[in-house]
């Protein structure tokens, strides 16, 4: 697709503020501008609109970038939920559907830029005119709630990671605290150290509310742009040292099984689908290329990449941990000065990450919401939709203040529909009418029906692990096993 222009203003995209269009549209175009900044972005993901073009090397980081977040450190006890082999085995799957499902939307999106003359089309775009496209009427009719649809998923999402963030900053200052006693110079392979008890995590993640809201409250993408940078670096950082930990010494794999129990398959299924979830920065990305031509073998490394970073990560981690894996991998590093080191680096990149996160739905609904109010009262709501927004996320990780339980429940619910139901979907509205081969049709349906039912299998089982006498809202603090 060629390069819009529709999307740049005199100053360049980072001139974006909170003085956007008081109408129901500023939503629409704010998608153009804020999809790119979906699982983090970092400050040149905010000159991509400055420029004419990225290149196809650009575009392959930012891929990969966008998939770094919380979600691959979850993916080792994710691999334990599938088993040893049943895992890496399903994250080889899910991510050749995953990238098939992108090249499916990003075919789609061309189909309808060439057919209407637009430079640029959106994930919400692309499924309005599809749906008008398909030869269904009530379909056609209805083809607007198909981009309401998509965007809600988008802001699920994106106050998912939010909550998610909360949940993984609390849970991992909690440890640091706790274990600061017993910190040591040396990084102990095999021992048990006891814990100072502290408070609740819980109080944790209220504790971190006024920061969060002070975050909150930044509009300015440049000014956002030094968080991103901060985020990127830290976490880069920590994940090296991770992985240097976890390919040292590693057990006997025989001991493991090499497939679990089908009831925790599903939330092994909504913690992959979370980690997997960077549908949403592909069109963005595409339509900031230079060379477009050669997006679609980008998307296809990206994938690849991911994919075994994935692979190697979860089953590196589970081999090295056992069934001792915990929601997220950072917690099972041992208590010496280096390891604490990392998981401060991964908190202070995730608190930078949370808002690029907030910053989707919040300019997603404030403008909304403002349209319908008089202009006078425009700052006011501001502050008060996004205090309240704020507080929403942390509520959330209160109530659910279990990593992976939190993982599995964003991505069951939004990111398999994002990622698995609707491109595939999308597909045979768009070209049901232009004729498609049973092949194609029967590829698709499948794929949205394994989409969606891996979407009710682990929402289902997510939410009855939380009801679960072992799920109770009491966190122990007596001791830590390190490995």
């Amino acid at each position: 697709m060629p390069l819009t222009k529709s999307v740049r203003g005199p100053q360049g995209a980072v001139s974006l503020k909170m003085d956007f269009m008081s109408s129901p549209e500023s939503a629409k175009k704010l998608q153009d501008k804020t999809t790119s900044f979906l699982e983090g972005s970092s400050s040149e993901s905010l000159r991509l609109q400055k420029t004419k073009g990225i290149t196809g090397f650009q575009t392959l980081v930012h891929l990969v970038k966008g998939n770094m977040g919380t979600g691959i450190l979850g993916l080792p006890l994710a691999t334990k939920n599938a088993g040893i082999l049943m895992g890496p085995l399903s994250v080889l799957a899910m991510g050749f559907v995953a990238c098939h499902c992108m090249h499916i939307l990003v075919r789609c999106a061309r189909h309808f830029c060439h057919r209407l003359n637009k430079p640029f089309m959106d994930y919400g775009d692309t499924v309005m005119h599809g749906l008008e496209a398909s030869p269904s009427s009530w379909l056609q009719n209805h083809a607007y709630w198909g981009r309401c649809v998509v965007i809600f998923f988008l802001i699920v999402t994106q106050l998912g990671f939010c909550c998610a963030y909360i949940v993984f900053v609390a849970d991992n200052l909690k440890q640091i605290v706790e274990a600061i006693n017993g910190t040591t110079n040396t990084c102990v392979h095999n021992g048990t150290m006891t814990l100072t008890p502290t408070m609740d995590s819980r109080l944790y993640m209220l504790s971190f509310l006024p920061f969060l809201v002070l975050l909150a409250l930044i509009r300015n993408l440049r000014i956002l742009s030094i968080f991103s940078l901060l985020a990127n670096i830290s976490m880069l950082v920590s994940l090296v040292i991770v992985v240097q930990y976890i390919v040292q010494g590693i057990p006997d794999p025989s001991r493991l099984p090499l497939v679990a129990s089908w009831n925790t398959y599903p939330l092994f299924f909504g913690t992959a689908v979370f980690a997997f979830e960077s549908i949403g920065v592909v069109l963005p990305l595409e339509n900031n290329m230079k060379d477009t031509h050669r997006f679609p073998a980008i998307v296809s490394l990206g994938m690849f990449i991911i994919t075994a970073l994935y692979i190697i990560i979860g089953t590196l981690g589970y081999l090295q941990f056992g069934d001792d894996i915990k929601a997220s991998i950072t917690l099972n590093l041992p208590n010496c000065w280096l390891y604490q080191l990392v998981k401060f680096l991964y908190i202070i990149g995730i608190l930078c990450t949370y808002p690029l996160q907030f910053y989707i739905p919040a300019e997603i609904i404030i403008p909304f919401i403002l349209s319908r109010v008089s202009k006078r009262w425009a700052q006011v709501l501001d502050l008060s939709i996004r205090l309240a927004m704020v507080c929403l996320t942390c509520s959330i990780a209160i109530l659910i203040p279990h990593l992976d339980l939190v993982l599995s429940l964003v991505g069951s619910v939004s990111g398999s529909a994002l990622a698995f139901v609707i491109p595939p979907l999308l597909e045979i509205t768009t070209y049901y009418s232009e004729g498609m081969s049973p092949f194609t049709i029967a590829k698709d349906a499948l794929i949205s029906i394994l989409g969606f039912v891996g979407f009710v299998a682990g929402t289902y089982q997510a939410i009855h692990e939380l009801i679960q006498p072992e799920h109770t809202l009491t966190f122990p603090n007596s001791t830590m096993f390190i490995h």
